[in-house]
Order: structure tokens, then C-alpha cells, then sequence
């Protein structure tokens, strides 16, 4: 099984495999984050054709779409015999619209095409917790799914492409509004002078703790906005979410205002760092 880009979730991911027993090849476009993997036994490709060649099941988890083109060289007579008789899992979070078009290309290339985004950071990565959203016929779904179960903690089926990645969109509506919600309260307490470790205490105690809020409150109560999630990938998601939208007719109002907090962090300098880090966008809007 062939596995494209070793980012932060393609590596935890590729790692959890290759730990399991998995005959993993491996390629990412800086070869040194292929060396963890072929220490934990993962074969490293040469390079994409190579990959292709040696592989019936390829991973994909790329950054975006543009990346996946180019990787894929899908604007190019090669892209057919890179991908027929082979099975292509896209893993990374792209527009559905994207994907559909991908899944027509690689399924007129004699290939077969299954959505497999994830839900979860780099932490569940890391510790197989991920949830994964499968899309795809019936048929490539159970040949795909017993290879991803030692990544993940849960699949979830969610019938034909792209119903993956608009499962994924969903869900990170939730996500993005939770965190954001989770930092404006925080805002407000400390605000109001309030003690904001007795709030993490109060929210943990409540019905609505759960994972993430723990993780987040946590990170904004420490100021600690090392990466999981970063400013710059949840702007990207919520980009996705926010045109999906717009394409299907429908209002999204709190991913309008949390796009507009996320591009306001990124734009301040703090792209690279944790979700959480958008209550800097609320403490810039705050008048002294």
C-alpha cells in the first residue's frame, strides 16, 4: 500500500499503519520526513511513479488540492497510467466539488476513487483516535476499510462522493463554532476579571465538557498555542466550508464571523499557531 505526504497528520497516520504491520511505501516531497517510517519498517518510493507502480491501495494526504494536481500531474498524459487498476484514498480536506471531478478523472483513467477524510488533529493522529468519513461505491469501501482500521478509532460510512468531504465539512462547522465560542468565553471572563482556571473548572464540570474543550481550555488558559490544529489550516477549512455553502444557497452566519476572526489571526502573524490562538482576533477588536 502506497501512502503520499507525511505532513503533520500524514505522518502520525503513516506511522500508526507501518507500526501495525502494514507493507507501507511511503513518498513525500521533503524525503527527510520519510526517514521516521523507514525506521519504523515503511519502505520509501523513489518518487510518485515509483509509488504507483508498487502499490494497489494509495493513501493520498496532501495540504490541498493544488498540491494533490500537481503530485497526481493530473493536467498530464501520464496521470492515466499512474492511476489505472489502481485504488486512489483521498484523506486530506479539499472542496467537494474538487473531489467529485477527481473521482470522473480517476474512474475514466480504469481506477477507483474513495473519500477518507479524517476528523481529528494531530493528537488523535498520533494515538489512532481519528474518526474517518468514507465515501465511495459499496464495493472499493470494503477493500479500503480493513487497511485504515489501525489509524483510526472509528469509520463512518457516508454513501457516494463527495459525502465524505461534505461529512467533513459538517463536522468542522461544529468544530470551528465550538473553539471559537470557547474563545470568546474566555475573553469575556478574563474581561470581566473573572479567574479563568475557575472557568476551565466550571466548563469541565458541566454538560458541555468534552475532549476538545478540555484540549482548548487548556491551551487558552496557559497561553500555550502550540500547533494541533493551526490558524492557518482552520482558515483553509473554513474556507471550504463557507464556499460549499455559497454553492449550495444556504446561509452559513457563525462561519462568516469565525472566517473573518481566523483571517484577522493569520493576517496578525500567528498563521502557524493553534486554533485557540483566535482569541487574539477578539483581544485586537477589544478597546483598551
Amino acid at each position: 500500500m502506497g501512502f503520499l505526504g507525511l505532513g503533520v497528520m500524514g505522518r502520525p497516520i503513516a506511522l500508526n499503519l507501518a507500526r501495525a504491520g502494514t507493507d507501507l511505501l511511503v513518498w513525500n516531497r521533503s524525503p527527510a520526513a520519510a526517514e521516521a517510517l523507514r525506521a519504523a519498517g515503511a519502505a520509501v518510493a523513489g518518487g510518485v511513479t515509483d509509488l504507483f507502480a508498487r502499490s494497489d491501495i494509495v493513501l493520498m494526504m496532501l495540504a490541498d488540492d493544488r498540491v494533490a494536481d500537481e503530485v497526481l500531474g493530473r493536467d498530464t498524459a501520464a496521470f492515466a497510467g499512474l492511476i489505472a487498476g489502481r485504488t486512489l484514498v483521498q484523506m486530506g480536506t479539499t472542496s467537494p466539488a474538487w473531489s467529485r471531478g477527481l473521482a470522473e478523472q480517476v474512474r475514466d483513467a480504469g481506477g477507483w476513487y474513495v473519500e477518507a477524510p479524517v476528523s481529528g488533529s494531530r493528537v488523535p493522529a498520533e494515538t489512532a483516535q481519528l474518526v474517518v468519513m468514507m465515501a465511495g461505491r459499496d464495493q472499493d469501501l470494503d477493500r479500503v476499510a480493513p487497511v485504515l482500521r489501525p489509524m483510526c478509532r472509528e469509520i463512518v460510512r457516508c454513501g457516494p462522493v463527495p459525502n465524505g468531504l461534505l461529512m467533513k465539512l459538517s463536522v468542522n462547522t461544529f468544530l470551528i463554532s465550538m473553539v471559537t465560542g470557547l474563545a470568546e468565553a474566555f475573553h469575556f471572563a478574563g474581561c470581566h476579571d473573572l479567574d479563568r482556571a475557575t472557568l476551565l473548572d466550571a466548563l469541565d464540570a458541566g454538560p458541555m465538557a468534552s475532549p476538545v474543550s478540555r484540549l482548548k481550555g487548556r491551551k487558552l488558559l496557559d497561553r500555550d498555542f502550540t500547533a494541533q490544529a493551526s490558524i492557518r489550516d482552520v482558515l483553509y477549512n473554513n474556507h471550504l466550508i463557507v464556499e460549499a455553502a455559497e454553492a449550495a444557497g444556504i446561509p452559513s452566519p457563525l462561519l462568516d464571523i469565525c472566517l473573518e476572526l481566523y483571517a484577522e489571526t493569520s493576517a496578525a502573524g500567528h498563521a502557524g499557531e493553534d486554533m485557540a490562538a483566535v482569541i487574539r482576533a477578539l483581544e485586537a477588536r477589544t478597546t483598551p
